[in-house]
């Protein structure tokens, strides 16, 4: 039976119903059945696909260049650590590192996308539980770094700012004192996120003992990011594998061992903090040089494998390139944090009620075009 868009009642009772794939808590086109025994939950089944656009195949077809902005179309509030991922993999093939001039603007520039991804997570969220102010305060700092992602980069959200061995361009040169401004900005308006949201008791009911992630099952489930922290999982890449230069600065993992909505909530919160401490270590000592190290128009990489992994907002991206000597990948694969992280929904749902579905999405922080690819 054919049960997309419709709910029945199974011969045993069990309620089947459908939520998605156009329903705003969804965030996106995702859709799920759910099979429920009153308002409890027994199981949930993603079905995906609504958004896929065959982004690995693209990329194959696409130079080494030019591949590196498919996947700003994945996870877009994490475009430019995807774009990261991309030259990091294309460089290692190539055996150049990037110059450290760029080194620090791929810090900074990627620290400033986590800082504005867990902004719009948060207003997101609360948004979600049915508090509306969240949304516009979040927003008032979320504008301000996008303001400097226009002025360096010329886009807002898809920046398409790095190549293969640096950055496509040289900041601007108001960057350094934007940057400054925002960070102030931030540090100055930061408790006001736990002023209105964390400490809101009608938030903590709806959050706290709710969706209930061990460290064992997210390890089983292959999960990653703020969702494996959440349950005391060490495995930020910035410090298990650094890249581009984060053995050089100083931050702080953010772990909790709560397992719970609350506990995935807390982590991001904290990462704000600590992607605030990052950028103000960098932001006065960008080294001067080039931008871009120099490589030859048409890249060709030799023959073989190649893998490199970087944390996105939302966890671990891998990148493996199979080179045949080309000018284009014989054959791309992603390893998307969302894809992983959306398969403990199930488990972390069942026995909950159906109103905690849409908490337990919020504090994964699913962007489903990840999902897709």
């Amino acid at each position: 039976m054919n049960l997309m868009g419709e709910n029945i009642v199974t011969e045993d009772g069990e309620f089947i119903i459908n939520m998605g794939p156009q329903h705003p808590s969804t965030h996106g086109v995702l859709h799920l059945k759910i099979w429920l025994d009153g308002e409890t939950i027994k199981r949930v089944q993603p079905h995906l696909g609504y958004i896929h656009r065959s982004i690995e195949k693209m990329s194959e077809n696409l130079s080494y260049r030019n591949f590196i902005f498919a996947t700003s179309r994945m996870d877009y509030l994490s475009a430019h650590i995807n774009n990261e991922a991309c030259a990091l993999c294309v460089e290692k093939g190539l055996q150049i590192e990037a110059t450290p001039r760029a080194q620090a603007i791929r810090i900074l520039m990627g620290e400033l996308t986590r800082l504005s991804s867990h902004q719009l997570w948060w207003g997101c969220t609360g948004l979600d539980l049915g508090a509306v102010t969240p949304f516009f305060y979040a927003f008032r700092e979320r504008e301000a770094i996008m303001e400097i992602m226009e002025e360096t980069c010329g886009a807002r959200l898809t920046q398409n700012y790095m190549v293969p061995g640096g950055v496509m361009y040289d900041i601007h040169p108001n960057f350094q004192k934007r940057v400054k401004d925002v960070m102030k900005q931030v540090k100055d308006n930061l408790h006001e996120y736990y002023d209105i949201l964390t400490g809101n008791v009608i938030f903590e009911n709806r959050t706290k003992g709710v969706g209930y992630l061990s460290a064992e099952d997210a390890i089983s489930y292959g999960c990653s990011g703020p969702t494996a922290r959440a349950s005391g999982v060490s495995c930020d890449i910035r410090k298990w594998f650094p890249y581009d230069g984060y053995e050089k600065v100083q931050f702080e993992e953010i772990l909790d061992t709560g397992g719970d909505c609350y506990a995935r909530y807390m982590v991001r919160m904290r990462e704000m903090s600590q992607s605030v401490s990052i950028i103000e270590q960098l932001i006065d000592n960008i080294p001067e040089g080039d931008f871009q190290a120099k490589t030859k128009n048409v890249i060709k990489l030799p023959k073989g494998e190649f893998y490199q992994r970087v944390e996105t907002a939302r966890g671990e991206l891998g990148v493996y390139i199979v080179s045949d000597g080309a000018a284009s990948p014989y054959r791309i694969k992603y390893r998307s944090p969302n894809f992983s992280n959306l398969s403990a929904l199930d488990h972390m749902a069942r026995g909950s009620k159906i109103g905690d579905l849409v908490a337990i999405m919020a504090t994964i922080d699913l962007v489903i075009p990840d999902i897709d690819r």
